[in-house]
């Protein structure tokens, strides 16, 4: 019985609510910090495996011919920072513009049947081309505020966001004969996400889980093996990111 008691009272004991007028300014500022997993959606062109390169377009492979048998893109961690700007719309939007510098790197690798030699003997090996970014990005998103429950709010967001990388790859070649892939300087995304904001006694901490799509094929064709078993090349962008306002 005083056990049931003791509970009974501990769930109706009040609950302390912070920062009760945070929400209600028209507008107010922070920062957020992130990690994110940078990749690629490689959409091979039509009957790649049976294009033959020879080694005017190989001159970082060894070969007298060369076929693809296949390309992929290994996601790598990078991290984020930014400064927020939040504009009320009415007790449930928001609209956030939340300029971000954003660091990662991406990796495309290839698997290929060289032939070489007469009589030509065949053999598989592989490639990994790495693609570094820096990016300078301008999201903005409209952001859907559920019901606050004591310190805990949660919500949903949605938008779009300009990049620009700074460290693309406008180099296709070095003095190595070393071939890089390069890629546009421009992107556009359309991004999805979801997080909690937490009241504390001070400022209120958020935590958030975003996706973003790439929307412009990000490839640079040219003639070499790396880009001509490509279609489309398109971003994708993962990231866990926590503000601070």
């Amino acid at each position: 019985m005083c056990l049931l008691l003791s509970g009974n009272i501990f769930a109706q004991k009040p609950i302390v609510q912070n920062l009760t007028d945070f929400d209600l300014a028209p507008y107010h500022f922070g920062f957020i910090l992130g990690i994110n997993q940078m990749f690629f959606a490689i959409k091979p062109a039509d009957g790649f495996q049976q294009l033959k390169y020879d080694p005017t377009r190989t001159p970082d492979i060894n070969s007298d011919s060369t076929y693809i048998l296949g390309i992929e893109s290994n996601p790598t961690t990078g991290f984020v920072i930014g400064i927020v700007s939040n504009l009320r719309l009415n007790n449930y939007f928001d609209l956030r513009f939340i300029p971000s510098l954003s660091f990662g790197e991406r990796e495309m690798l290839y698997s290929f049947k060289v032939y070489k030699g007469n009589p030509a003997v065949s053999d598989n090996i592989g490639a990994t081309k790495k693609v570094q970014s820096t990016f300078v990005e301008f999201p903005l998103y409209v952001r859907y505020k559920g019901q606050r429950i004591n310190n805990v709010r949660p919500y949903l967001l949605g938008g779009a966001k300009y990049t620009l990388d700074l460290a693309s790859n406008s180099k296709k070649k070095d003095d190595t004969n070393n071939i890089n892939v390069a890629i546009e300087k421009n992107d556009l995304y359309a991004e999805l996400g979801v997080g909690f904001d937490f009241y504390t006694a001070w400022f209120k901490f958020g935590t958030e889980v975003k996706m973003a799509y790439g929307l412009r094929d990000m490839l640079k064709h040219d003639h070499t093996i790396y880009t001509g078993g490509v279609d489309h090349l398109n971003s994708r962008l993962f990231q866990i990111s926590f503000s601070f306002e």
